[in-house]
């Protein structure tokens, strides 16, 4: 079993460092990260400049990783099409500093690189503790430890798969239901907050992310809020299927 691990939070990251621990008795691990956190970024490319590997210096838990000046998709997609020698059998993300749910996982880097992994046909998961600050994150990673066990014992899917797991931050994680649920939704951002700079400038910084508007019974949301580790089976189709016929009728043309 070969297995690629990416992140957002950059290769130093504790969460990086404890999922390639956690996971690496199940087959031969190699871990390529972005160099610096890249929070946000979601499926973005570096188009305009080359990109550089590099060896992360001896000594510590990133000993034998591998970063790259680029996004978190610029890191799988390199390894996938001329880093590695051979194709990984799974791609796993994370353990992001934070949720990636609902609205979330369109702007999540971490989700991203994972499915940067499924956009090439390699199943992915990505793995996220619900609030920030590494607490109980051995737990986290015994969590995604014990998930990908499971995988590798079933037999993974003939057909690809893309996965997002959301973790509480408790010391017994590992040791919590596991609930399949879908996205929920979140009310729209706070509003941007606006500074000036030591020369005078105006600068803004994007505002935190607004609450849950969409946390019912099924929902990620709803799922880490009851102590459950929360599992959404992820798609990149974002077509609008229900409204085909109706925006043909309006605009003209078939629906396709």
């Amino acid at each position: 079993m070969r297995i690629l691990i990416a992140n957002d939070d950059g290769y130093l990251a504790p969460g990086l460092a404890a999922l390639a621990a956690a996971v690496a008795d199940l087959g031969q691990v190699q871990v390529i990260a972005p160099e610096q956190n890249a929070s946000g970024t979601s499926n973005a490319l570096t188009l305009n400049r080359p990109l550089q590997i590099f060896e992360a210096a001896p000594g510590g838990a990133q000993t034998g990783f591998r970063f790259v000046n680029g996004t978190p998709s610029d890191t799988v997609h390199l390894a996938l099409t001329g880093v590695l020698d051979q194709r990984p059998d799974l791609v796993l993300s994370g353990i992001n500093q934070g949720a990636n749910m609902g609205d979330d996982t369109l702007y999540s880097g971490t989700v991203a690189a994972a499915m940067e992994g499924f956009l090439f046909g390699v199943p992915a998961i990505a793995f996220s503790q619900v609030e920030k600050g590494w607490q109980h994150l051995e737990a986290a990673a015994r969590t995604a430890r014990a998930l990908v066990q499971q995988l590798l014992c079933d037999g993974l899917p003939a057909e690809p798969f893309l996965l997002n797991v959301n973790i509480p931050n408790r010391a017994d994680a590992d040791q919590l239901p596991r609930r399949v649920t879908r996205l929920g939704r979140r009310h729209a951002s706070s509003p941007v907050i606006r500074q000036v700079n030591p020369r005078g400038e105006t600068i803004y910084w994007i505002g935190p992310a607004g609450d849950a508007r969409d946390a019912g019974d099924g929902t990620d949301f709803h799922a880490t809020s009851q102590g459950a580790v929360s599992i959404t089976p992820l798609q990149v189709d974002l077509t609008h299927h229900a409204g085909l016929a109706g925006w043909a009728d309006r605009l003209g043309g078939g629906a396709g």
